[in-house]
């Protein structure tokens, strides 16, 4: 099993063979699980650049996101079992209350996966106390917003204020992302930073995170 062909298999979308190519590329010997993901993350970049050169449309980042799910499903339990240390920036992701739209955060969470972020998906309609409690409990740094809806941003400013009560808004870093926005709106509800979509997210919590 060579590195190239699961960088492929990502790229070419190929969601139902890649279980069986990572068990495969894990029982070879001597297969480091890291090299594994890098081959991975190479395949996750070129479909990201595809994307932005408008050669893969929307349908096709989705595909890719279920592809890498399927590929960390197998490869999550040796990355974790390994003895490599690697500082894994914690982030939260949720969709924000009253909102049931989740396709953007899904893909951002398969991105932030395959580029070494430890991710905490809470779903969608999301209540702000449950990301106060996520945050004490995980001690992310990150906070990933989605909002489609505009009837729903005013839930980013309770989010935010539900931070500051709780003494953790200085400790993390609160992005956003979704139809209705933009970085002034953003900044206003209280928001550190906007993305336009999944790939530019991954952009920019890296920017976040120091990476």
């Amino acid at each position: 099993m060579d590195f190239e062909k699961l960088t492929e298999l990502i790229i070419e979308l190929e969601v139902d063979d890649i279980e069986a190519a990572v068990k495969e590329a894990l029982d070879a010997d001597g297969k480091d699980p890291f090299d594994i993901l890098n081959a991975l993350t190479k395949g996750m970049d070129e479909v990201g650049r595809r994307y932005e050169e408008k050669e893969y449309y929307l349908t096709e980042l989705v595909l890719a996101g279920e592809t890498m799910k399927e590929a960390f499903k197998v490869l999550q339990p040796a990355l974790a079992a390994s003895d490599k240390s690697i500082d894994k920036t914690k982030i939260i992701l949720a969709t924000v209350q009253g909102d049931n739209h989740d396709i953007g955060k899904n893909i951002l969470g398969s991105l932030l996966l395959s580029s070494g972020f430890e991710v905490h998906d809470l779903g969608m309609d999301v209540d702000e106390n449950v990301i106060v409690e996520k945050v004490k409990e995980t001690g992310a740094t990150i906070i990933a917003l989605s909002s489609l809806l505009t009837m729903t941003v005013e839930h980013i400013k309770t989010t935010h204020e539900a931070l500051k009560s709780a003494g953790l808004r200085d400790k993390v870093k609160l992005i956003v992302g979704g139809a209705p926005l933009n970085m002034e709106l953003a900044k206003r509800l209280g928001a550190d930073d906007f993305a336009d979509d999944a790939v530019d997210g991954v952009r920019h919590i890296k920017s976040l995170a120091g990476k």
